[in-house]
């Protein structure tokens, strides 16, 4: 399947598509390529609210805060995804998950992707309508979906659904 499709259906069965995944050839590059284009959404997914600040407050300029963001989402965040991945394949493994550290990286960098878009919306509710309950119900959505695909994509990672 195409990558917006797998997306697509990672909403339905996200272990499914984690286990097609799994299936297929093992390539690194395939799973750099989904942390990076992940965190390359997420910081595009900032700028709406990183302009709407600079509209409220003009003392940092929109040039100095995109370069921030494209820093932390592009430099900074990919090394912690790898260290985050690495911590989640450790917890499984002492409770009993056989997975590997490819397994764990590849069910955190495709949900991260797979979440892309809700991120997105996100970052335009922040930036049109601004802090309120209705970036934080947006924020919360998207991070509520991001674990729940998260848990049964490394489910499926660890012992091929039978993790508890």
């Amino acid at each position: 399947m195409g990558l917006l499709a797998d997306i697509v259906a990672t909403y339905r069965s996200p272990g499914a598509v984690m286990r097609r995944h799994l299936d297929g050839v093992r390539d690194e590059g395939r799973v750099l390529m989904y942390l990076l284009l992940a965190c390359c959404l997420s910081c595009l997914a900032q700028w709406p609210r990183l302009q709407r600040e600079v509209s409220m407050d003009g003392s940092v300029a929109l040039e100095i805060r995109i370069g921030g963001a494209l820093f932390g989402w592009m430099f900074i965040a990919p090394l912690a995804m790898y260290a985050v991945a690495f911590l989640a394949r450790v917890v499984a493994g002492a409770l009993g998950g056989r997975g590997t550290g490819y397994s764990a990286r590849l069910a955190l960098f495709w949900s991260m992707l797979a979440v892309a878009p809700l991120g997105l919306v996100a970052g335009l509710v922040g930036g049109f309508i601004g802090p309120g309950p209705a970036a934080a119900i947006a924020g919360l959505a998207g991070y509520a979906v991001f674990c729940v695909i998260w848990w049964f994509s490394m489910v499926e990672a660890e012992a091929g659904g039978a993790f508890p």
